[in-house]
């Protein structure tokens, strides 16, 4: 019967129309959906960003609603030709709905508003650039730091307002900042590059590395191998079972009182700006600072990865210039720093209110602005293939950090699967372009 109909319509020639959603109002204003997937005090923060749009003008109507595994459930719903009207995404995994063509590039609607990149801090706008296309404006930035504890240092013998401030002074403190019991097992450890374990890609860059130079991939330089043998010394100076066992008794406790940080079981850490209110929820009187992570290179200084969130406009929304009216709003001063207040965050604007400095509940806060500002602040490479690359990253690092593998093949052998991927994927995007570039002629 399905091949009947199809056949029909065919010889007659007739078009299908596929009824559309009719537009929804609230009191008059012309509604529009807003994913974002924030909870907690983030998703307040949001809310009253929301909020106060909605009472500042009486055209349109944002309705947020929160969504989990928001990226999966936004590409699906763009397939399906039904997306929301804003989606709120996390930078790293901008590339991979970009290369889908499932985002709109906003360039056109910031000229339209005369909104300013040049506004903006500019690390946080690459992030949101796919190849030369900006598809996304950053709302809540962040940078990462050092945080030591300052009552461990004092009882260390230390300095406790003098963090490290080059890569062998940090491993000598740490040395001093670790403890072991009466059974020669870990309960305190200065520091480890295994915790928190969220950026194992990450370290090569405080060596003068990177991951990727914008067309190949860079993993097995001396840069990226020097960075995987300091790694491997702490399993040499520790023992790599002793690790093991100090790892597994305080994974997976980050937002609990039992955070190996707040607990004081780890005095040194790398972490990013919202680890202030956390302290302050699990951990009040906790006494830290924050600090550049030290360099193990002379000169090369404010080492910093950076990433954000971003707002998007889905390819296909309905109502994409009421939708930037709202972005317009979000990522204004008002909005952003309400927003990023309410997040305990800065903003990734280039200029702030006095107000919002000297009220900010994080005391280090201008550290973290800085950092963002630096020219060695970096990013996860803008590649639509990044989580696969990261993916390979992470095994290699637990085998090198646990003694299972040495540094050398571990690089080489994440190089290798990698850069397979990633000739497959660049032939992928090649023929996509031609396809594209023919269909437009």
């Amino acid at each position: 019967m399905c091949v009947l109909l199809a056949a029909l319509i065919c010889l007659s020639g007739c078009n299908i129309i596929i009824p559309q959603p009719r537009d929804e109002y609230v009191d008059g204003r012309l509604r529009i959906t807003y994913w974002e997937k924030w909870t907690g005090f983030e998703g307040e923060a949001i809310q009253r960003v929301v909020d106060r749009f909605n009472g500042k003008q009486d055209r349109i109507y944002v309705n947020l609603v929160t969504m989990s595994q928001i990226d999966r459930k936004a590409l699906v719903a763009i397939a399906g030709g039904d997306p929301p009207d804003l989606v709120g995404l996390w930078s790293a995994g901008l590339s991979q709905f970009a290369e889908k063509r499932a985002l709109m590039p906003l360039e056109p609607f910031m000229e339209k508003a005369g909104m300013r990149r040049e506004a903006f801090t500019e690390v946080f706008l690459e992030q949101n650039t796919y190849r030369g296309t900006l598809y996304g404006l950053p709302t809540t930035p962040a940078s990462t730091a050092l945080h030591w504890n300052k009552r461990l240092f004092r009882e260390a013998g230390l300095d406790p307002e003098r963090p490290p401030r080059t890569l062998a002074e940090l491993d000598e403190m740490a040395g001093k900042l670790t403890k072991y019991d009466e059974n020669g097992h870990l309960v305190q450890v200065g520091f480890t590059p295994s915790e928190p374990g969220w950026w194992h890609w990450s370290w090569g860059y405080w060596f003068g590395g990177e991951l990727w130079d914008g067309e190949n991939v860079t993993f097995d330089t001396p840069e990226n191998l020097a960075a995987w043998k300091w790694i491997q010394s702490y399993p040499q100076k520790y023992g790599a079972e002793e690790l093991r066992r100090f790892q597994s008794g305080i994974a997976g406790q980050f937002a609990t009182p039992q955070n190996p940080f707040f607990s004081e079981r780890v005095a040194m850490i790398v972490q990013g700006v919202w680890m202030a209110n956390f302290i302050q929820t699990y951990a009040p009187g906790l006494e830290w600072g924050a600090a550049p992570f030290p360099s193990a290179v002379p000169g090369l200084e404010h080492v910093a990865m950076v990433e954000c969130d971003s707002i998007c406009i889905p390819a296909g929304a309905r109502h994409p210039d009421e939708a930037f009216e709202f972005i317009q709003y979000l990522c204004s001063q008002e909005g952003l720093e309400l927003l990023n207040m309410g997040h305990k965050k800065f903003t990734p604007l280039k200029e702030v209110s006095p107000e919002f400095l000297a009220n900010h509940p994080n005391p280090y806060i201008e550290v973290f602005i800085t950092l963002a500002d630096s020219p060695n602040a970096f990013y996860a490479p803008l590649m639509s293939m990044w989580y696969e690359y990261n993916d390979e990253i992470t095994p290699a690092f637990d085998m090198v950090m646990f003694g299972t593998t040495g540094p050398e093949a571990a690089v080489s052998m994440v190089q290798e699967r990698v850069s397979d991927m990633w000739v497959r994927a660049r032939a992928s995007i090649e023929r996509r372009e031609r396809a594209e570039a023919e269909a437009a002629r």
